[in-house]
């Protein structure tokens, strides 16, 4: 249960970073003109950087770490601030907009399509939209409690971040349907509710530094409410 509880955790963290979903209007403006299997492919390309990305940082994050000297719980307080920044500004903002004009791109001249918006969209709409110091920081310090729970937690781990990897593939391919589903009013609530979740995960990571580089200010059950 405690490793299944890691795992959701984990994925309802990287979901609500990578909030695909209301980056649809974003990758549908980034888009233009393109047939249904031109977006399949940009959009697939996405997804494979993002976990290409995500599984390098899960596995080298702590070296990385370690070789900067940087303790566990202090990366847990900056990545804890960074997080509630970013969830305060999906709350307060229009998150997506901020990214749209940049995402907007020159014709080319003799290049595919599907090369043109790859090149564009993998800077700055996979990195540093999707995949920001935010992202980074989840994926290294949830690397951190799978090494807690062994090669399972290692599993589930990378099973999280295939499933957000797929959810994203499968957002942006619905991007027709989500876009009139939901419409603008309706994805901008879905953004604000995510930024919630993320302020609410930023504390909690904030609690568990703390908790870590102190002898008992916070309770370990309060901090890390499933790590036993």
């Amino acid at each position: 249960m405690i490793h299944w509880d890691f795992a959701v955790n984990f994925f309802v963290a990287l979901f609500a970073l990578l909030d695909p979903i209301g980056n649809v209007p974003v990758f549908l403006a980034s888009t233009p003109g393109a047939s249904g299997r031109e977006r399949m492919q940009v959009a697939l390309v996405i997804s494979l950087f993002v976990m290409g990305f995500l599984t390098f940082f899960y596995f080298s994050g702590l070296a990385l770490l370690a070789f900067f000297g940087i303790s566990m719980p202090a990366f847990r307080i900056a990545g804890g601030v960074i997080l509630f920044v970013l969830g305060l500004k999906m709350v307060n903002d229009d998150f997506t907009a901020s990214f749209a004009q940049a995402a907007e791109a020159a014709e080319g001249d003799d290049r595919t399509y599907v090369r043109r918006h790859i090149e564009r969209l993998i800077v700055p709409f996979a990195m540093p939209l999707l995949i920001g110091p935010g992202a980074i920081s989840t994926v290294i310090i949830y690397a951190s409690q799978a090494k807690e729970f062994g090669l399972p937690g290692t599993a589930l781990g990378i099973g999280a971040m295939l499933a957000v990897s797929i959810a994203t593939l499968l957002s942006f391919l619905a991007t027709p349907l989500i876009s009139r589903l939901f419409g603008k009013i309706g994805l901008s609530i879905i953004v604000r509710v995510l930024g919630l979740i993320l302020c609410a995960m930023a504390v909690q990571f904030l609690l568990a530094g703390i908790a870590d580089s102190t002898n008992g200010l916070i309770r370990p059950e309060a901090a890390m409410p499933y790590a036993k």
